[in-house]
């Protein structure tokens, strides 16, 4: 293979690496820009008054419920 293919060769992909960087770059500086601006604080605080996932005491009851039903049966099939 000729010495100047190979330097091209290099070059091309010295300037696709280059431009990978720099929309990588970008697209973190766009992330942290818009995390500043909706005013949480720290990044990724949750917001206050606001709960997220959990489960509500109803639906903690019926899954208690429904557990309790599930053993039962399973239970009753190993007697």
């Amino acid at each position: 293979m000729d010495i100047q293919k190979i330097v091209s060769e290099l070059e091309r992909e010295k300037d696709r690496i280059s431009k990978a960087i720099a929309v990588l770059v970008e697209s973190a500086s766009s992330r942290l820009t818009k995390r500043k601006i909706s005013g949480a604080g720290k990044a990724g605080a949750p917001s206050k008054g606001r709960r997220r996932g959990g489960i509500t005491p109803a639906g903690r009851r019926r899954l208690s419920d429904a557990m309790k039903k599930r053993w039962a049966e399973r239970k009753r099939k190993k007697s």
